[in-house]
């Protein structure tokens, strides 16, 4: 019966290394930004730092889903008005945003085979999420719920350090169905206090981060020699 205790060891240990090396867990560190009344364009200097962690299970040799919590400051302010309008306003926000997604990630080289010379790929990824908002005004401009939905999308290089880290550069936008990340919004223009911007132009954030990925080793399971 010497066996048995083998035996159970290997019946666990192997359909956990089926799921194992599939499997990667990581983080980042980077920045968000914004786009809204605040800022119409992408502009660094609104950049303000952030984090990620996450887990990724490659699917195949193509595609890859990820879960990730992405956490950090975002705001802007009308100190750079990007018009006499916001010149007046004088509007100014700073909120800490966390964010919960879930991704496919689309590679367009075979990276992982170890008989290419090029260790890297570009990738596109696409998926949903949620994210919620704390540590804004005290007087909202509208009622909304400080968790909303949105879709996170956006491109990547990966590079392979060694077997088990990689490395990876994105850059991904978050497009949101909702207008008061900034508290600006549809406003009575018939009150001259300026606090008020496009109504039919929701606000979006994004993600530039570098990320660092640990992959779990194969553990070789025994087979059957007479199948």
């Amino acid at each position: 019966m010497k066996f048995f205790p083998v035996a159970v060891f290997l019946i666990v240990l192997c359909p956990a290394k089926l799921w194992a090396q599939r499997s990667e867990i990581g983080f980042g560190i980077g920045t968000f930004n914004y786009t809204g009344d605040l800022a119409r364009t992408y502009n660094f200097l609104n950049s303000k730092p952030a984090g990620t962690v996450f887990y990724r299970s490659n699917l195949s040799k193509v595609t890859s889903f990820r879960a990730a919590i992405t956490a950090g400051k975002i705001g802007a302010s009308d100190k750079r008005p990007v018009d006499v309008f916001a010149s007046q306003r004088k509007a100014s926000f700073n909120l800490f945003l966390m964010e919960a997604s879930t991704v496919i990630e689309y590679h367009f080289l075979n990276w992982r085979d170890s008989r290419h010379i090029l260790r890297f790929t570009p990738y596109l990824f696409g998926g949903l999420g949620l994210f919620g908002m704390s540590g804004g005004p005290d007087n909202k401009s509208a009622e909304y719920s400080n968790v909303q939905g949105a879709i996170p999308f956006g491109v990547g290089v990966k590079y392979i350090v060694n077997p088990k880290w990689y490395l990876a550069l994105e850059f991904g936008a978050r497009k949101t169905f909702f207008d008061y990340l900034d508290n600006i919004s549809v406003g009575d223009q018939r009150k001259k206090n300026y606090q008020y911007g496009n109504p039919f132009d929701n606000d979006a954030y994004y993600f530039l981060g570098l990320t660092v990925t640990h992959t779990f080793y194969d553990i070789p399971c025994p087979t059957n020699p007479y199948k």
